[in-house]
């Protein structure tokens, strides 16, 4: 069951650049509670602790792409039902259905505008949570 309340951001990027400018958006515009991972692994280490109401993946990761965490963290019963949008600079048209036939519940293309992210991340969570 998804939380009904967004507050809780678990947000990785391994680009330093993006994910200063995200994480100063989501927190300045969004007062979001925003905790940064640079990867995909470290996501993994550290999401049972921070207990997010959402996770933000960028696809293009060395080691672990945005599709191969999801996977893992599927695989983590307390974890497997958080929400999840994906991050990406790279989309075709048929992509943005396969990100979400895997389980996203949407997909933000980069670059984004800081002056709208947070409106987007609050749209596709309040389109996830009707009902």
């Amino acid at each position: 069951m998804t939380k009904k309340s967004l507050d809780k951001i678990l947000y990785v990027e391994d680009d330093a650049d993006i994910a200063e400018v995200t994480i100063m958006t989501m927190q300045e515009l969004g007062n979001f509670n925003v905790k940064h991972c640079i990867s995909g692994k470290k996501c993994i280490e550290e999401v049972v602790k921070f207990d997010p109401d959402l996770i933000i993946l960028d696809m293009m990761m060395p080691d672990m792409d945005g599709i191969e965490t999801l996977h893992q963290l599927k695989t983590i019963e307390i974890v497997k039902d958080i929400p999840v949008i994906f991050m990406t600079a790279k989309m075709q048209n048929h992509e943005r259905q396969s990100y979400l036939n895997e389980g996203a519940i949407g997909v933000i293309m980069k670059p984004f505008d800081p002056m709208k992210l947070c409106d987007e991340i609050r749209k596709i969570w309040q389109d996830n949570n009707k009902g």
